[in-house]
């Protein structure tokens, strides 16, 4: 076993800021931050992109960048895995780093630990997004799976559905070790000035995510013609996963819209300041993902005291204690039967201020008591200790 600054981790991801958009990247980047702080790790971030000051970065050029994407991540992540010769223990988050992670472990004998922040088998709509390249992301993540030397899952529910989807992965490999939340960084604040910057007016329910089907903001959309009018909604929402997605989310936001003057959609990233102002500000947060590992999201929005409505799916209900910290919706087979019972816990959230007051001050309890990143930084640690 190594300790202090000898053990040296090379943590390998496909995002690290500025580029981040989505939960994974979010993840790794206050990881990195929480094992640095403990003292204890050297961890070497290895990304794609270009070279920056902070991290090693790994992109393509020329003729290569035209292939298939799929095949662009393979390319990547065996230049990543070349320069991992002086790490102690390979520690990759998502399939678009897992092969790095896979092939160091045989090129240079170290365990390899995966983060499972998602699972391609439970994801079949990203056919749509990467086409043939799904084939591939399937099988890389089935491979660097079973062949790594720990998994960290983010929740229970995730536990399960690794357990589900690959069998021949050891139960004993493994290890949940929840998301965190930086309370600090994410804490409620008043700023009128965030909100007449975009417009919004009378209390509101937010939605703040990537527009892909993973995320249910379709049936949020159409659940909204249930809500009672006089509530505003804001969907902080851009980047489609692909055409089709984007295509059915900006025609039923436009709908929205023309029935209504208080749907407000903002498409560009929302700098961190104007993010927890508007979730501090929201009278509810919604959440109606169909997949759903864990949910970042909705431990940012419970850390800036707003009540959470969401689906209870995936490791959602271990993040919202139902009645206690949000209302939590079962998710039903027939769609519109589902938005019918999403519409209905928004509704009741937004139309008692005290039940949405008291929902909110629970969550931030909870937050602070039950998800900080010290306590993943000192988990992760322990894990990596024990595989070397």
């Amino acid at each position: 076993m190594k300790d202090g600054k000898d053990l040296k981790v090379a943590i390998l991801t496909r995002e690290w800021p500025p580029a981040i958009y989505g939960g994974a990247g979010v993840h790794v980047s206050n990881l990195v931050t929480a094992l640095n702080a403990t003292g204890l790790v050297q961890s070497d971030v290895h990304c794609f992109g270009d070279k920056r000051s902070d991290a090693t970065g790994y992109q393509l050029k020329g003729e290569l960048t035209k292939i298939n994407p799929a095949l662009q991540t393979l390319l990547i992540d065996n230049d990543m895995a070349l320069n991992l010769g002086g790490a102690a223990i390979a520690h990759s988050h998502t399939w678009y780093a897992n092969f790095a992670g896979y092939l160091a472990s045989k090129i240079f004998s170290i365990p390899h630990v995966v983060t499972a922040h998602s699972l391609e088998p439970l994801r079949p709509w990203k056919a749509e997004q990467l086409g043939g390249g799904y084939v591939i992301s399937s099988w890389v993540e089935k491979l660097a799976y079973e062949n790594a030397a720990a998994v960290i899952s983010v929740s229970d529910g995730m536990k399960s559905d690794i357990k589900s989807a690959y069998p021949e992965v050891d139960p004993k490999k493994i290890v949940t070790i929840r998301n965190g939340i930086d309370t600090n960084k994410f804490k409620p604040i008043e700023s009128p000035k965030v909100l007449e910057k975009y417009g919004i007016k009378g209390p509101f329910a937010i939605f703040v995510g990537r527009i892909t089907r993973q995320k249910g903001l379709a049936h949020l959309l159409r659940a909204w013609k249930q809500v009672d009018p006089k509530f505003s909604l804001v969907v902080a929402a851009g980047s489609p996963d692909e055409p089709s997605i984007g295509a059915e989310v900006e025609t039923l936001i436009t709908n929205l819209q023309s029935e209504r003057s208080n749907i407000f959609w903002i498409k560009e990233m929302l700098p961190h300041d104007d993010l927890v102002a508007l979730l501090s500000a929201a009278e509810v947060f919604a959440c109606p993902s169909i997949y759903e590992p864990l949910g970042i999201v909705n431990l940012e929005a419970m850390a800036c005291e707003t009540a959470v409505v969401a689906t209870k799916v995936g490791g959602i209900p271990e993040v919202v204690d139902d009645g206690k910290t949000g209302i939590l919706v079962n998710p039903i087979a027939k769609s519109e039967d589902f938005e019918i019972e999403f519409a209905n816990a928004l509704n009741r959230v937004l139309s008692d201020e005290s039940l949405a007051k008291k929902l909110g001050v629970e969550g931030r309890r909870r937050a602070i008591a039950e998800f900080g990143w010290d306590k993943v930084a000192s988990a992760t640690i322990d894990l990596y200790r024990s595989l070397i």
